[in-house]
Parts: structure tokens; sequence; C-alpha cells
């Protein structure tokens, strides 16, 4: 039984954490079974989803294996009977394929920030806003999507999660509401569930977020913001066209109300679409995470304020929570950003996101499929007679893959709807992505789903 109790963090983390601490102190020892995914979350009180991630990131970390028909056990030291491309492959986790050079790269650069650099300013605390020369870096990175920034208006965070968590304290009272699409990024549930915020989900279509309904919930309950993921929708890969964006802006002007628009994906297709928050400034606050378009180990988001003002109110909220983005970290991606290494690495990405997708074209029946051609995920519509429980379970058991159902998005009234995510970046290599891919494609196509009772 894990020991997840004054861990921080997602609890998915905590248990994976708590398992390599039982590892490394010899309570779990090489080739102790685990509990199966239901009976641990049963025992621990949480979500099946919760425990299928867990399990899915420990195997990642190297420290489990599954073995079919078996079950999980801990990992030995000796290397997996099968290939690494014929393993598990985590289409869970959103990331971006790793570039090849990335490695050479940060060897490379971090040598040189070090040695150009003044140690004062790299090795010390400072302002949780930024450097002058660090803003107005940010704000040349986010002009393709947000255009000309007052880089006074920017203000650093160590990754998007933090700054939402601000955002969301800076704009609302606990048990005040906070409007968001039906299916919608996890990170805004945990973020408003810490805030204690209630949170109403609006409908969508093909073009995103339904400016009708928008408008009726303002005038209905009277929310204090809405949290939108207009381009390249988490997760359901939607891309707003600008018309409908300047129409979700009108309504955010006509009633006053706030934006949280996160930008994680604006600058990965070759030709960026206007930001929400660009037709609509005043009345905005702009995250742009550098965790999905160069690397989720740099750890820096921008945050564009409507007002110096409010970027101010920002850096107190940040500063009191997380003190400051990693001066050594922003040193290194701003260098980048100077030189033209972060847009270098951005392109590595946008084509090998673009490969994959037109892989997943490829394999997947496309009346199933939404997507983005550069996007770095799917979604997945489930046929009869699949349902999402059965399908991701039948998907582990079989294939040791790991996806994630629309539950983990979801924000009420409505139902979750059959469908699961699929994450393409998170794949070693292409053949190991191609290999889940026709698992998935088969199981599909007809393997008869086995009730989630048997595989669980």
């Amino acid at each position: 039984m894990p020991d997840i109790a004054g861990r921080g963090g997602p609890i998915y983390l905590a248990v994976v954490d708590a398992m390599a601490a039982a590892i490394a102190e010899g309570a779990l020892r090489p080739g102790d079974r685990l509990p199966t995914h239901r009976a641990l979350a049963e025992a621990l009180g949480v979500d099946l989803t919760t425990i299928t991630r867990a399990y899915a990131e420990a195997r990642r970390r190297g420290l489990l294996e599954a073995t079919v028909g078996r079950g999980t056990f801990v990992r030995s030291a000796a290397p997996l009977s099968r290939p690494q491309e014929a393993g598990p492959v985590d289409l869970a986790m959103n990331l971006p394929p790793v570039p090849a050079d990335l490695r050479g790269r940060l060897q490379r650069d971090f040598a040189r920030v070090i040695g150009q650099a003044d140690p004062s300013t790299l090795l010390t605390y400072r302002s949780g806003a930024g450097t002058l020369e660090e803003r107005a870096a940010g704000a040349a990175w986010v002009r393709p999507s947000l255009g000309e920034v007052d880089p006074a208006r920017l203000v650093l965070s160590p990754g998007a999660q933090p700054a939402l968590l601000a955002t969301l304290g800076l704009l609302a009272e606990p048990g005040e509401l906070i409007l968001a699409d039906q299916l919608t990024y996890p990170g805004l549930r945990s973020a408003a569930g810490q805030r204690g915020l209630r949170l109403l989900g609006l409908p969508s279509d093909e073009h995103g977020l339904d400016p009708e309904a928008l408008a009726a919930a303002c005038r209905d309950h009277r929310p204090k913001a809405l949290y939108c993921v207009p381009t390249m929708h988490n997760p359901a890969a939607i891309t707003m066209p600008v018309e409908r964006r300047q129409a979700i802006a009108s309504i955010l002007r006509e009633q006053g109300l706030m934006l949280i628009e996160d930008d994680a994906y604006g600058l990965l297709p070759t030709d960026p679409i206007p930001a929400l928050a660009h037709f609509v400034p005043e009345r905005a606050l702009h995250i742009a995470t550098l965790s999905k378009v160069l690397s989720p180990a740099l750890r820096l988001a921008y945050v564009t304020a409507p007002d110096v003002a409010m970027a101010g109110r920002i850096a107190t909220a940040l500063r009191a929570n997380v003190l400051m983005a990693s001066p050594l970290l922003t040193g290194l991606v701003t260098s980048w950003h100077e030189d033209g290494t972060s847009g270098a690495i951005l392109g590595s990405i946008r084509a090998e996101a673009t490969a994959r997708q037109s892989l997943a074209r490829g394999i997947l029946p496309a009346s199933l499929v939404q997507a983005h051609p550069e996007g770095l995920h799917l979604w997945l519509r489930l046929p009869a007679p699949w349902d999402r429980r059965d399908f991701i379970a039948h998907l582990r058991r079989e294939r040791g893959l790991a996806v994630v159902p629309s539950d983990a998005f979801s924000v009420g009234p409505a139902p979750a709807p059959e469908a699961v995510r699929l994450a393409l970046g998170a794949a070693p290599t292409r053949e190991a992505l191609r290999h889940a891919l026709h698992s998935i494609a088969a199981a599909l196509q007809g393997v008869a789903p086995l009730s989630y009772s048997e595989i669980v």
C-alpha cells in the first residue's frame, strides 16, 4: 500500500513517488506483484483513472513491468524480454516528441550560459516577474500569436500550472464560478478545486466554444472568468477559427468577463492564428508555456496581463506560491530565443508531430478521429459496443497501452462521451507509435471487448 500522506502535487504522481520510495527502501523488491488497478483505487479511495495514470508513469520510469495474464510487478534489474519498440507505449502523457539533438544542445548551451553570465544573476533569488531582457525575449517569442506586447505586461512563471493557479486566485473568490468547455484541461479542474471554485462546462461545435451558450451562461450565472484553449484544444484537438474568436471576444467585452487563455499549443501551427487574447487584450490573461513547444523540462511559461498593474499582481501571487522561475533555466531559454535555437527546436517538434499525425491518419479510422495535422494529440470517438472503461482496460491488459478517457476532461453538467485522448509525442520512436496505433486500430475494428470486471 503506497503511503501518499503529505505528498503534494497530483495524486497519481504521489502514488508513483511512494512506489519509488518503497523500492529504494527495500519495502518493495524486484518481482513483487502489485495490486490490480481497481483494487488499489478502492483501497486509496481514488478513481480508477488516477491509478491507471500512476501505473503508466511508473512503467515509463522503469519501476514496473506488466506481464499479460499475470499482472504488474516491480521490475527486475534484467532487461525486459521484448525489445523496446514492441514494449509498453504511453499514449496518456501529452508530451512533445524529443528532438534528436536536444540533449546535445542542453549540454553545450548550459555550459555557455554559465560561462558567459554573471553568476550573481543566475545563482540567487530575484524578482518573480523576470528581468527586462527575459521579458522582452518572452514578448518576442509570443508575438506570432499574440502580436506586439509591452514586456512590462509580461511575467515569467515556472510552468503554466502555477500561472493558472495564480490567475484564478486573482479573478475569483471561493465558491464563485468559472466557465470552461465541457471537455477541458484536467489541470483546470485541479486548480479550481484548490481554490474552491465552481466550474460550469459549456457546449462546443466543430469550431469550438459555442458563443450563444457563453452569452447565456453570462446572463444566467454571473461567472467571474472564462478559461479557454482555442488552438489545438485539449483534448478535442479543435482549433477555433478567427471568426469564432472574434465572436467570443465580443461577448467577453459586452459582458465584462475576464478571459484566461491557455495557449499551450499556439505556436505549433506553421501559420499561427492570432490568439483569442489578441482580440480582447484589455480583458485577457494569456498563458504561453514552453512545455508543449520546446520541452516540459524547461518549466517556464509567459503570462501576459491586460496592463502593468495586473502583471504586478500576478508576479506577487506567483512569488507567494512558487517564488520565481529558475534563473538558470530562464537564462538558457532567453539565450535560445535570442540566437534562434528555440525556433529550430520548435521546427523540429512541429515536423515530427506532423509525421506522427500522418502516421495516425493512415492507421486509425478517419471517421472516428478528430485532430490537427500539426498537433501533439488526437481525440478518438469509440464505436459501439465499446465503452471507454472497457476500451482503456482492454488496451492496458492486451497491449500495455495507456490512454486517457473522456472522464478526465469532463466538466458538468453533460455526461462524458465515449471517447479517449491519444497523445502521440511520448512514444520513443515512430515505430513504437506505429505498433501502438495498429493495436488500437485492431481493437476498434473487430476485437471483441472484454467486460470491465473481467479485465480488472
